[in-house]
């Protein structure tokens, strides 16, 4: 026996009562908030829904007419003629009054959750024999099982962790693909565009940098009749056609055994990779490499991934087609070949996770749909068998880890990898002899060097418990200061408690490596950038929402640990007094700026 069956002897003795639908559901019509403009844009904020799989259609920029749904004030909207429905818990507008917005009743609101009236929809199973508005005449005269609201909550609990779940691959598949735009979005700056890769590409054409190779002269029917099951050489045509061969069946000179991209240029435009023997209908073509310097699956992700520009000039024709000379000046990035092959294995990869249905994202979608359902229809007759944890996606790590390890070094905003907490209040009248850990901006720049452990201040636990907070490994940056040198000097907390800070100072908590942000701040091309985004002439005032945009140059968290070791050790010879003479103390300090600045300049 299951607890949720345990709490169910225990609470509901005589059984659990059934109510219809239409006792605890209210419903409204959305005529009200129905969106008057189709002129949808992504820079509008009032998204307008449909209950059908599309959901969001667009936003508006209508600001009345909203109908005010919110994390603690959820509804659900129901498709009144195919009885599909959405949870929603933000502010919306409409499509059409083709819908219901469903919510409980207001004498009803103790006994009835409205997120288990949303998981129980789903396991009614009627479907719709003809167009016409079901929830006032079918729906709403269905019966629910209402155990009481306690037990429906701990329903509610283990049943949305499966939706995350589903709901998480989703976005995972997503993830992959936003990834994927990534990694192939380069500018004709030759800079690494949008990406801020810390190298150049060259930019050439197709027909500088691969051979164009021909086809055979083959009819339809043709490929048809000389089809065989298993044959080695494969004869490629129009969309997903093709007719495998034996040898003697097309002349020799037409087969090709070389790594290819083949290029259907009639119909459906699309590009095909292939490694084995092949040939191909004659007003198609391909390409191959003699080059050392490209990897062809390369060449082929990125045409791939720029379909959508030979799709639109084969459109302006009356049979969707291209000609060889679109192809042939077609310009392409071409980073270095090692860049290449890690933009490839990691494409690869995502490929067979995204497009595998046997063993990537949409057989593990399914099943876990399944999976979710099975325990659905099971907790709702109260029967649990399990419970998932939670999983998180991380895009904007994610991306970096990839980038980092795909191209090298990239450039970033430091508000990309950092998040940031302003600090605030304390005052030096508020220091006591002990208690709460506290740094005051000043000592930053005037007591503390790179790292500290220990504090020289406290503050009492009243003031502490209001101040906020930096954690082991954290950076303190003191954003106040009468000069300009000494504002946005930083330092890692390293001890083993939280640390209070105050106001002029904010926290930056990274899954960097934090001293190699506090060696990059001292770095001559840093500084350069803090004088144009401080303000102030008196007082010297660097924003956190202006370091935020300042530009790092970040490698790998292997190559950030190997430069911070080097740095360290010059950094001890160069600050313990006792470790030399003052003139080898002078020398090694200005080894170590050269050093420090070589190890951090990248090409």
């Amino acid at each position: 026996m299951t607890y949720i069956d345990e709490m169910i002897k225990e609470r509901c003795p005589n059984g659990v009562k059934w109510k219809e639908l239409g006792e605890v559901v209210d419903y409204e019509q959305p005529t009200k908030y129905i969106v008057k403009s189709k002129e949808y844009s992504d820079d509008y904020s009032v998204p307008v829904l449909t209950a059908g799989q599309t959901f969001i259609l667009g936003y508006t920029n209508e600001e009345t007419g909203i109908y005010p749904a919110s994390k603690e004030h959820s509804v659900i909207i129901f498709d009144d003629f195919t009885t599909a429905r959405k949870w929603v818990d933000f502010e919306f507008k409409v499509k059409s009054s083709a819908m219901k917005i469903l919510s409980i009743k207001s004498e009803c609101q103790d006994e009835v959750s409205i997120r288990y009236v949303w998981h129980y929809l789903g396991t009614i199973k009627y479907a719709p024999e003809q167009h016409a508005r079901q929830w006032i005449g079918i729906f709403s005269k269905f019966k629910i099982p209402l155990p009481p609201l306690e037990i429906q909550q701990e329903i509610v609990q283990i049943l949305d962790k499966f939706t995350e779940y589903v709901t998480e691959l989703t976005l995972r598949q997503k993830q992959y693909n936003y990834f994927r735009d990534y990694l192939l979005n380069f500018d004709n700056d030759s800079s690494g565009g949008a990406n801020n890769k810390v190298y150049t590409v060259q930019w050439k054409t197709l027909g500088e940098v691969l051979v164009k190779g021909r086809g055979t002269k083959v009819t339809a029917g043709q490929m048809k009749e000389l089809h065989k099951d298993g044959a080695p050489i494969r004869i490629f045509a129009g969309g997903k056609t093709f007719a495998d061969v034996d040898y003697g069946d097309i002349p020799e000179k037409d087969v090709h055994h070389e790594e290819a991209i083949i290029v259907k240029s009639r119909g459906i435009i699309d590009f095909e990779y292939y490694t084995k023997s092949f040939s191909f209908k004659n007003e198609f073509w391909s390409y191959s490499s003699d080059s050392e310097d490209v990897n062809l699956r390369y060449v082929y992700h990125y045409l791939n991934h720029n379909k959508s520009h030979f799709q639109h000039i084969a459109g302006n024709m009356q049979m969707p087609q291209i000609s060889s000379n679109d192809t042939e000046k077609y310009k392409i990035p071409l980073p270095t070949k090692t860049v290449q092959s890690r933009i490839v294995q990691v494409l690869d990869n995502f490929d067979a996770v995204c497009n595998d249905l046997n063993i990537g994202l949409p057989k593990e979608i399914e099943l876990r749909q399944k999976q979710y359902e099975y325990f659905r229809d099971k907790l709702l007759t109260f029967t649990a068998e399990g419970v998932y944890t939670d999983s998180t996606v991380q895009y904007r790590q994610d991306l970096i880890r990839l980038l980092t390890w795909v191209f090298g070094p990239i450039k970033v905003e430091l508000g990309a990898i950092c998040d940031f907490t302003r600090g605030n209040g304390l005052q030096k009248k508020d220091f006591v002899n002990e208690g709460y850990p506290v740094i005051h901006y000043g000592q930053i720049y005037t007591f503390y060097g790179l790292s500290a452990r220990v504090t020289k201040s406290f503050v009492s636990p009243e003031v502490g418990q209001k101040l906020k907070k930096a954690k082991t490994g954290d950076v303190i940056v003191a954003t106040t200061s009468e000069n300009i040198e000494d504002v946005g000097k930083a330092l890692v907390w390293e001890g083993a408690e939280d640390v209070c800070i105050g106001a002029h100072s904010c926290v930056l908590h990274t899954e960097q490596n934090s001293k190699y942000l506090l060696y990059y701040f001292q770095t001559t091309v840093f500084q350069k950038q803090k004088e144009k985004l401080v303000i102030g002439t008196k007082v010297i005032e660097l924003y956190p929402k202006n370091l935020e945009k300042a530009i790092i140059i970040l490698p790998s968290v292997h190559e950030q640990e190997r430069i911070v070791s080097i740095l360290d050790k010059f950094d001890t010879l160069t600050s313990d007094l006792t470790q030399g003479l003052p003139k080898e103390i002078e020398q090694r300090q200005k080894q170590y700026e050269y050093w420090r600045d070589l190890l951090l300049n990248f090409p």
